[in-house]
């Protein structure tokens, strides 16, 4: 061997046994072998500034972020637990408490569904359903709170909020402010013999944030064939204001036991009355389906929030990840960007892939 083909051959040896640590160093195996065990696999941190869906699991997600701070709920069942972060990739790892369990025996003590908080009038108040254990029970429910801090001080019920006019099954409520007024949009069920379950969008004014006044009107009914498998369902309306001002809002639609389940939405005229259903545009087909290939069904009863720095828009929901887990425990909450079209309108894309790695919100 001359003294070209030697130096050649350890050059070689080097780059080969640099390589290996390389490849060792991001597999992330390391030979912590002592008293004879196998190789120790050790799994890698996330990549910073990276997370993956599904974050939590659980359903029916809503978040609320004031002064910096994200306030998130989701359906427990039997009372409402409340999270407080400041990044939103972090939910999952994030502070909870439970500030509200009802009166056991009490008309509201039963399947405590979809809690959402809203800081009105310098208060604090939760909206969610419950019942006393029956479906036909199902009503809206109002919780008050002085404190700076929902997550302290005392939550008071202030009873059953309604309509006079629409005294019937209610969940899902959400609060819409609009040209100076505030409005109540819930789903609600009219059949009260449970003979027809086909569920609808009302709104009716606020008088406060505890009251209803005036009539109430049908937003949207479940009449297109995408919104009627399993049985006819509008359901869990969220409102959504673009930039320019202009007021969506997304719904979810056919039954939630089936992988059918998808988010709809609608469009408010600018400038116009939202108590008037002509003013509302539906879109004729399904804005966010299924999808196989990202562990993806069923996917609805969304929220919206806002990146750290303002600039991005998120969605958040439920999905299944596999196909037929209904209606329970199998969901699971994940998070994605949206971006908005040339005419304002969101757009939401396709669910993204479980265990892919995402980008954290913009400023966290």
């Amino acid at each position: 061997m001359n003294i070209l083909q030697k130096h050649g051959r350890q050059q070689l040896n080097r780059i080969f046994i640099r390589y290996l640590f390389l490849w060792l160093a991001v597999s992330g195996i390391t030979c912590k072998n002592s008293g004879g065990t196998d190789p120790e696999v050790v799994v890698p941190p996330s990549e910073v500034g990276t997370f993956a869906n599904p974050v939590m699991s659980g359903a029916d997600p809503s978040v609320y972020q004031r002064n910096g701070t994200y306030f998130y709920l989701q359906t427990t069942g039997n009372n409402i637990r409340l999270w407080k972060t400041e990044a939103m990739s972090g939910l999952a790892a994030a502070p909870s408490k439970v500030v509200y369990t009802p009166v056991a025996g009490a008309p509201n003590s039963r399947n405590v569904w979809a809690p959402e908080l809203f800081f009105l009038d310098g208060k604090w108040y939760i909206y969610f359903t419950a019942g006393d254990g029956t479906d036909l029970s199902q009503r809206t429910w109002v919780l008050e709170n002085e404190s700076a801090d929902p997550t302290t001080g005392t939550w008071v019920e202030k009873g059953k909020i309604y309509n006079t006019n629409a005294d019937f099954w209610a969940i899902d409520a959400t609060v819409m402010e609009y040209n100076g007024n505030r409005y109540l949009i819930w789903c609600g069920r009219p059949d009260k013999t449970n003979a027809d379950l086909t569920q609808m969008i009302y709104i009716s004014k606020m008088s406060n944030p505890w009251t209803l006044e005036g009539p109430v009107t049908v937003l949207s009914q479940p009449t297109l064939g995408w919104e009627r498998n399993g049985f006819p369902v509008n359901e869990a309306p969220q409102v959504l204001r673009n930039e320019q001002g202009n007021y969506y809002l997304m719904y979810s639609a056919s039954y939630c036991g089936t992988d059918d389940y998808a988010l709809g939405l609608l469009t408010l005229k600018p400038g116009s009355d939202p108590m008037s259903t002509s003013n509302w545009e539906k879109r004729s087909n399904p804005v966010f389906t299924s999808r196989p290939s990202s562990n993806a069904y069923g996917p609805g009863h969304n929220s919206f929030f806002q990146s750290p720095d303002g600039k991005e828009t998120w969605l958040i929901y439920h999905a299944n990840s596999n196909r037929g887990e209904g209606c329970g425990e199998k969901r699971n909450i994940r998070m994605q960007k949206i971006t908005f079209q040339a005419d304002g309108s969101p757009s939401l894309g396709e669910p993204t892939a479980t265990g892919l790695k995402v980008t954290v919100p913009s400023g966290e």
